[in-house]
């Protein structure tokens, strides 16, 4: 029994390698595309261009449009209470917390406290990121579906959550850019050129 089982592996294996190879020759490959099968496409400018959408740290990338803390407080309540909780206290372990100023975490203190919440407002280095990462990530299941307003506003609502910014405020590009994060200064850049040098 065991023999015959060996055999049949032998012969299906042979044969799953002589089908595997005759897309190549039949797709009249040679030499150095000889490992190309044909499959995909080029992308498109437009598509290209819909994924490069990326905002850097100093606001390079960031796209038109605007939005309020109170239309952002809306928006989170519809798009995003199910999973960070109403008051974005989060549901762990699936979801993290998004707002808080812990008096404890203050100072930049989780060297000394590693189960203190990091938060948007004590753990976050730059407010163009908040909107980057709103931007391509979010919703959670639906990422890449809400409008530039909507993420200012969303944005917008965070960071005043975290006073960081005021109540009342709007943001646009130029008023995201100048917002300074509470412990930006507390990174630093990864300056690491790799193999011996990585510890």
């Amino acid at each position: 029994m065991r023999l015959s089982f060996m055999l049949a592996l032998l012969v299906a294996t042979a044969s799953c390698s002589r089908d595997r190879a005759a897309p190549v020759a039949a797709s009249g490959f040679t030499g150095a595309n000889a490992r190309h099968y044909g499959l995909g496409r080029v992308a498109t400018v437009d598509e290209i261009a819909a994924r490069n959408i990326d905002v850097g740290p100093d606001g390079e990338g960031l796209p038109a449009g605007f939005g309020s803390v109170t239309q952002g407080a809306e928006l989170f309540q519809k798009k995003c209470a199910m999973c960070h909780g109403p008051k974005g206290q989060g549901m762990p372990p699936a979801f993290p917390q998004l707002v808080g100023r812990d008096a404890k975490a203050e100072g930049f203190r989780f060297s000394a406290d590693w189960k203190l919440a990091k938060t948007i407002g004590n753990y976050w280095p730059h407010a163009t990121t908040v909107f980057d990462y709103v931007r391509r990530a979010m919703p959670l299941l639906q990422p890449g579906s809400l409008t530039n307003d909507e993420v200012y506003s969303l944005t917008a609502f965070l960071l005043a959550s975290n006073q960081v910014i005021p109540m009342d405020a709007t943001l646009d590009s130029a008023a995201l850019m100048k917002v300074k994060m509470p412990y930006a200064d507390k990174f630093v850049a990864d300056n690491r050129r790799g193999g011996n040098e990585v510890k």
